[in-house]
Formats: C-alpha cells, structure tokens, sequence
C-alpha cells in the first residue's frame, strides 16, 4: 500500500478504484497529478512574480527569517550571517493566478470528488458535499535556504475545542467510548462536525469555515528536502490517539528519568490511567494542535511524520483536516518551492456567509476575512477583477452565481442550498 497516494487527474475523473480508496481513507493524503498541464502552472508563478514587481512598494508578507541572523549549526552557512532575507508567504488573496487556479476546472472537479468521499450520517444535515466554494488564501514562493516561519507537527482547527466544546467532542464519541469502540469511528461523517465550535478563544488567523480537505496546488518542482509538506499518513489511529492521550499519563517512577523525548518508555506499563489531571498535551488555547515526541510520544513523529514525494507545477496535495502535518524547517534544493493554498470547502450555511463577505472584499482588493486587515491590494496594479472569471462554474465557486443542482441528495441539500442563495442575495 502507497502510504502517500498519488493518482493522474484521469483517475479522478473516472473514480478512483476501491483500493485507492482503501488507502486514501486509511492515510487521508492524496497527490492528483495532471489537472493542470506545467506550462498553465509555471505561467501563473510567472504572473505573480509580475505582480510582485509592479508592486513592490505595496507588498508584504512573512520573511524566511531576520537579517543578520547567526546560524551556528546550519549545515550551509555554519557560523555565517543568512543571506539577506524574502518574503516567503506573501499576504496576496487576489492576483489574477490565484483566482484562475480557483476556478480551474480541474480543480473544482478535484475538489467535487474528495467532497463526495464524505457523507452524512443525518440526511438533514445542511450541507451540500457536491457544491465546492472558494476560500482566498495565501501564497509561497520560498527561496532555498532555511527558514523561521516553518511548522512542526500540527493539527489545525483548534486544540482543546477537540475536549472543550460539546459538539467538536461528539465528533468523537466512538472513540471517547472506549475499548474497541473506537474502531467505529468515521473521519467522514461530515454530520458531527457543522456543529462544531473550532475556535472559543478568538485565535488570530483562524480559518472559520468548515474545510474538509486542506490542499495547495503546486507551481514548482519540489521533492523531499526542499521545504516541502510533511504528514503522519495515519488517518483513524492518530486521531483515536490523540483523543485519548489526554487521559494517560507517564507512571511517576519512569518519568523521574525521562528528561527527554527519547527518554520516554513506549511499553504499556509505564502508563496509567488519568482522568483526573486536567493536562491536555500539546493543546493550547488559541493554537492549533502541537504534536511533538514529547507530548504524544507513542506516535513517534520524528520517523511517521515523511515529507510528501516530489510534486511538479500543477500537481494538486490535499489533506484531511484531522491529519498531522508539518513543514520542513530547510529547502537545501537550487530552485523555489512555491505553491498556492486552495483547500477543498463544501456548501454550508456558514461557509456561504464566509463566502459572502470574501465576495465583497475580492471586489474591494482588501484581504479575505480570515487574515489581517489594511489596505490589502486595494490599489494594486493588476490585481484580478470579476470581469477576469469567464466560467460560470468559476463564477460560481466565488459566489458571484446561484447555486443549484437538477435533483438533490436529500433535504438537507435542498435547504442548504436555498439558505446560501438567500445569504448571497440571489
């Protein structure tokens, strides 16, 4: 079995087999290779790079780190001052790249597939898993070198929301259960999860939709080692893990020498059961999730977290939201790692008045509502307009068309629909 499944964009288009399925539900990564041809990718590099350059008095975004920096033990520049630094992740929403691989239709139609791979346990659950909306993100374009902005191990979508909140704990009832029963637990049911509070402490950059898949589209040719995305592909036994790590905790006789991650005994004496030391590892209010060997030493990051294989310009990654995932700290390749986050986002009664309001600061050239406010693009030359969306599809996803389906799944589909219409004022 692929641990990290990689497929041509003709599978998708056929359906994948039931082994890749088998795989993809096990693992919750998947590469699509071939949606976009090279060229159509390398030329949306191209064009932000023109953008950049025609407004480069405007533009800002994180640095791959700080000038004048001493890198001691950095293998290229051992004792040596960084080169001088560059802006890595670029607060960009609205260049005309970014809303054409929106509104690719090999994208949507990716993003359709790996929606209809969810389903709901309660027919009236209001979402339509067939209808994907657009979520403005960021873009990268990292230079090799290291850098100071990168992820260890982590799950986004909140932290101690996972125990705290009721309805984000129900999504893990069967494995809160206990014994086998956490066997039963299904990463995607999608009904659980509309309910679900993902962020009680008002977390700066927050993503407050639901999104299902976190994705990016590729526009470099980037392979192991060359800052690339990292994942621990165990879907159900990491998350049934990370639940119940909570309520274990190292005996006290073996954690008196356990002074570091690799210190810590694995064996099932060494722990007993807690339930009632309120301790919650690696969560953190208002933080995503930390995974280290130190807080949940059982799923031995530092070898089950492996860097995805070598994506070209145009290759689709996605990622199931429950999926640890990280970044790599150095890119020791010659060329740029860039890609552009477009995840994979359903139809919901929230995320059409997301879509609502990131409609309308698309329009204004202002940031999309999740990210840091100002000025944004809003006297950019270049930036994209409606006018640049041919497609009605495209159109669609940006919440600029109705939405509407001949026949519908069920009623929760019909009402959802209805509702989201309604909130775009069609």
């Amino acid at each position: 079995m692929q641990m990290i499944l990689q497929v041509r964009y003709s599978d998708i288009e056929k359906g994948l087999s039931e082994e890749q399925l088998g795989t993809l539900r096990k693992t919750g990564v998947l590469i699509v290779k071939g949606g976009v041809p090279k060229e159509e990718a390398l030329a949306w590099k191209q064009s932000i790079q023109d953008y950049i350059a025609a407004n480069q008095d405007k533009v800002t975004g994180k640095r791959s780190h700080f000038d004048g920096v001493l890198v001691s033990n950095h293998a290229s520049y051992p004792g040596s001052p960084l080169p001088p630094s560059t802006i890595v992740f670029y607060e960009l929403y609205n260049t005309k790249a970014q809303v054409l691989a929106r509104t690719h239709p090999a994208l949507i139609a990716t993003q359709k597939y790996l929606l209809s791979l969810w389903h709901t346990s309660d027919p009236n659950s209001l979402i339509s898993l067939r209808t994907p909306v657009s979520y403005f993100d960021r873009l990268r374009i990292r230079p090799p070198g290291p850098s100071v902005f990168t992820l260890g191990p982590h799950i986004d979508g909140g932290s101690i929301e996972r125990w705290e909140d009721p309805a984000f704990r129900a999504c893990f009832e069967h494995i809160l259960e206990g014994g086998e029963a956490w066997r039963k637990f299904d990463p995607f049911d999608v009904s659980p999860r509309l309910a679900a509070n993902q962020d009680l402490y008002n977390a700066s950059n927050q993503c407050s939709i639901f999104r299902p898949w976190q994705g990016w589209t590729a526009l470099s040719n980037t392979g192991p080692g060359e800052g690339t995305l990292r994942v621990l592909p165990m879907l159900s036994l990491t998350t049934a893990y990370l639940i119940l790590r909570p309520f274990f905790r190292l005996r006290s006789d073996f954690a008196a020498g356990a002074t570091k991650p690799s210190d810590i005994p694995l064996d099932a004496d060494a722990w007993v059961l807690d339930l009632d030391n309120p301790t919650f590892p690696g969560s953190q209010p208002g933080k995503t999730q930390a995974v280290t060997a130190q807080t949940h030493p059982h799923l031995r990051v530092e070898k089950s977290v492996m860097s995805i294989p070598r994506v070209e310009p145009g290759d689709q990654v996605y990622w199931h939201t429950d999926v640890v995932h990280a970044v790599e700290s150095d890119h020791t390749g010659k060329g740029d790692s860039s890609v552009l986050y477009i995840p994979a986002v359903p139809l919901t009664e929230r995320n059409a008045a997301y879509l609502r309001d990131q409609r309308a600061t698309f329009l204004q050239g202002l940031p999309s509502p999740d990210f840091p406010g100002g000025e944004g693009e809003s006297r950019f030359v270049g930036r994209c307009s409606l006018e640049d969306i041919a497609s009605p599809d495209g159109r669609r996803v940006l919440g600029f068309e109705p939405f509407g389906e001949k026949t519908f799944l069920n009623d929760g589909e019909r009402e959802v629909i209805a509702a989201a219409n309604e909130i775009l004022g069609f």
